[in-house]
């Protein structure tokens, strides 16, 4: 390694003592994760103007993606556990089991309802900024991908809703526990759901052996819960270390070079987030107050690109911070990282639908085409992967089903990072939203801590 290059990776290390004297004197982890944004950003955007000094970021990438990709890992580390322990508890806490299905039902509703508006949306964005697949250069970069994504479609085309749902249902739990499927956490949550009624079925037969069960499982999320918080606390250096590879990696040339479709596709999410925001608003919760206190989430989503990882931090904010019963918070997560996600799933599929088949000369003002659009990205968005590329997955699905080609999705596969970070952030706060809309609905039947008030 350069001395120069050194030296900057001296200085990357020597950044994490003010943040972490930052994050000591905070009480709340919000400030520090902002902090972490922060100095992410303007180490990146310094190793971008190192180019020039003869610094070599490809020798730094590797030590600060470590620092990163580290924190990530241990955050797949905590999903299944939580997930399990978490859904588990809440079912065994729940006085009746109807409430379960109240809350999956509500949960639902607002993420493919969510879902079909996002598509809507950018099919709007794809007309406004007059997109089209048309003209866009494919390079030895995007050929590759163009072979790579021929491969994954042959596994996902001609999949039916029943086989897509069939795929839910846990054959193997510890397969599932390893996270070996795409679908591998909703198949936990029916494990536990299913785990949890025949606690409560033991518990009106056996009312000892039901509260020693009880006992143990309370003991279990305490334990659980306990590793949560100290995996979060390493927050803000994950996101430092995430946003700084980013910034240093991003090609401004590319950027500019899809100028449009970016600029579009952020206006799509932003105008996701507003349609969240009105959904809060209409339902007497103040968005400013839901804002203020789910942002750190959102930055950790941001940085991370996987709404997976995200699930701890989600449901720890849903709790803490939204005052959502723990049921609904694990429900809501969960179901969001794997089905209805509005960014990934919903406006990306559509804009990419509406760039290709506007060369082909297809009328995409047409009803029925519009209405099997919007019917096709719900449906698709059944067991999208909650990790960096389901919005890549989703589009293999919506597009054949479409009757159009795929090759679009490898044409953007420069700008496609950049993107995907404000579209996990938008999985994100879907899932969030439908949480705290489902706390609000069935607050009564599902007790939790108060709800924010408008």
């Amino acid at each position: 390694m350069q001395l120069s290059s050194l030296l900057f990776l001296l200085i990357f290390f020597i950044l994490f003592w003010p943040l972490y004297r930052w994050h000591r004197s905070r009480a709340s982890l919000a400030p520090a994760v902002f902090a972490g944004l922060t100095l992410g950003v303007l180490f990146g955007g310094l190793l971008q103007v190192a180019r020039g000094w003869g610094v070599v970021p490809a020798e730094l990438l590797p030590w600060i993606s470590m620092v990163g990709d580290s924190y990530v890992n241990l955050l797949h580390l905590l999903v299944m556990p939580l997930v399990l322990i978490s859904i588990l508890a809440a079912v065994v806490k729940v006085s009746h089991t109807q409430a379960l299905g109240k809350i999956s039902v509500s949960v639902l509703a607002v993420l493919l309802g969510t879902t079909a508006i996002a598509a809507l949306i950018g099919v709007a964005m794809a007309l406004l900024f007059d997109l089209s697949a048309a003209g866009l250069v494919e390079g030895a970069r995007e050929a590759a991908r163009v072979e790579v994504l021929n491969e994954r479609i042959g596994r996902v085309t001609g999949l039916s809703l029943p086989e897509i749902l069939t795929s839910f249902v846990p054959k193997n739990i510890f397969f599932d526990l390893s996270g070996a499927r795409d679908t591998s956490v909703i198949a936990v949550v029916i494990f536990a759901v299913l785990l949890g009624v025949a606690a409560l079925a033991v518990r009106r037969e056996f009312p000892q052996e039901g509260a020693e069960i009880e006992r143990f499982v309370h003991v279990a999320q305490v334990w659980v819960m306990k590793l949560v918080r100290l995996i979060m606390a390493f927050t803000p250096y994950g996101v430092m270390a995430l946003v700084a590879g980013l910034i240093a990696k991003s090609s401004w040339a590319d950027i500019l070079n899809l100028f449009n479709f970016v600029v579009a596709s952020f206006a799509a999410i932003a105008l996701m987030f507003l349609v969240h925001g009105l959904l809060l608003l209409v339902n007497g919760i103040s968005p400013l107050r839901y804002f203020s206190k789910v942002w750190p989430v959102l930055v950790f989503a941001f940085s991370s690109r996987s709404s997976a990882a995200t699930i701890p931090l989600n449901v720890e904010t849903q709790v803490e911070a939204l005052r959502n019963s723990p049921a609904i918070a694990n429900f809501s997560a969960s179901f969001g990282a794997t089905i209805g996600q509005n960014g990934c799933a919903g406006i990306y599929p559509a804009m990419l639908a509406v760039m290709v088949a506007l060369p082909m000369g297809v009328d995409v003002l047409d009803p029925v085409w519009l209405a099997t659009l919007v019917a096709v990205v719900v449906i698709s968005s059944f067991g999208i992967a909650g990790v960096g590329g389901g919005a890549t997955f989703a589009a293999l699905v919506v597009l054949p089903a479409m009757g159009l080609p795929v090759t679009i999705a490898a044409l953007l596969i420069s700008v496609e990072p950049l993107i995907d970070m404000a579209r996990t952030a938008l999985n994100v706060n879907g899932a969030m939203t439908a949480g705290t809309l489902t706390q609000r609905w069935l607050g009564r039947e599902v007790p939790g801590p108060e709800i924010i008030e408008g």
